[in-house]
């Protein structure tokens, strides 16, 4: 009985390591390289299953091409007014904190409640093909368990309900 009790104890005591230490920044990784647009593209996926993006089937021969695939964000009008309307949202969200805000391109940060994993978030518009392009990645880690895909799917939801409501976004 003793070491199952001190067992759930060391247990207890290590998860609440690990809360201050993400509390404290520890498990927040440092920006990768490498992020903005580059000749039209975002940066790739992650090679591991930690990411999406909405141009994964540029890199064919890409490890994680298929796990990471999503669809761009569609707009009808004015793709700035657009970028506008997203930087808004992404502005609102918890804990996300928008860094770089131009007419073509937004980065913003975004982490979890309690141990503070950083993930870095990009959006880059396509006027011609009338699509916002976007990749989502985990900083640390091998998996995200679906985070990044979840986050980029709530944002899709809250746009395109923001789309359909305001007049300045449809043709």
């Amino acid at each position: 009985m003793k070491i199952i009790g001190f067992v759930l104890l060391l247990a207890l005591a290590l998860a609440a390591a690990l809360v201050v230490a993400g509390q404290l920044g520890f498990l927040s990784g440092k920006p990768p390289e490498g992020l903005g647009v580059h000749q039209g593209r975002l940066k790739p996926p992650s090679l591991t299953p930690n990411s999406v993006s909405s141009q994964a089937g540029l890199y064919a021969d890409h490890p994680q091409r298929s796990y990471a695939e999503v669809a761009p964000f569609k707009y009808a009008g004015d793709g700035k007014a657009a970028m506008l309307r997203l930087a808004e949202l992404l502005q609102g969200s918890e804990r996300c904190v928008l860094v770089t805000r131009e007419p073509a391109y937004l980065y913003a940060q975004c982490s979890t409640r309690w141990l503070k994993f950083t993930d870095d978030v990009e959006f880059y518009l396509d006027e011609a093909a009338s699509v916002i392009h976007v990749r989502s990645a985990s900083r640390l880690g091998q998996k995200d368990l679906g985070v990044n895909r979840a986050r980029v799917e709530a944002l899709r939801a809250r746009f395109g309900q923001s789309i359909s409501s305001a007049p300045m976004l449809q043709k």
